[in-house]
């Protein structure tokens, strides 16, 4: 008896196993494409001059250890212009302004409110994760459409905080208002 429901149990555990395997390496392969996006945007995005010295910070928020591992790749061979990128796993809204960029992982974006408010008079864009972000603050949001990554961009949230973004950027994002 116990070996018949081994063997019954068997393929129901591997095709388990299997399916997991997938879904880490979506997860990686998800954290791929955002980091190169989230770099991406400092092509796109300009900074005031006194934030063109020093480390360029990119926060993220959250734990997604796949992104930070991505980010931190990037940012050992990487730079922003004349800066070294440095990259921080945040774990309180306060550390948002010490940030060129925050990243706000699904699971905390209850906290852009709070990310919002501790960047007024800095020069940090806000890029979410989760639907309607965009709207509440964000200056960018990822969205996947039709099983494609996206981008939302609030053009208005961006230049609030004196950043100038360009049209390229503008023209191949998805608007929001």
């Amino acid at each position: 008896m116990k070996k018949l429901l081994f063997i019954l149990l068997l393929p129901l555990v591997l095709l388990t196993q299997s399916a997991a395997t997938r879904l880490d390496q979506s997860e990686e392969a998800g954290a791929r494409i955002k980091a190169i996006y989230i770099y991406n945007f400092t092509k796109y995005i300009e900074w005031p001059a006194e934030y063109k010295e020093g480390n360029f910070v990119i926060g993220v928020y959250g734990t997604s250890i796949p992104l930070l591992n991505e980010l931190n790749k990037m940012a050992a061979s990487k730079t922003v212009g004349s800066q070294k990128m440095e990259i921080r796993n945040m774990t309180s809204a306060a550390e948002a302004a010490q940030c060129h960029i925050v990243y706000i992982l699904a699971d905390n974006s209850s906290q852009l409110a709070d990310v919002v408010s501790k960047i007024k008079g800095k020069s940090t864009l806000i890029v979410a994760d989760k639907a309607g972000m965009a709207k509440l603050g964000a200056g960018i949001n990822f969205s996947v459409v039709e099983n494609k990554q996206k981008i939302e961009l609030n053009r208005a949230n961006i230049e609030k905080y004196k950043l100038k973004v360009a049209s390229t950027l503008v023209e191949m994002a998805v608007q929001v208002k």
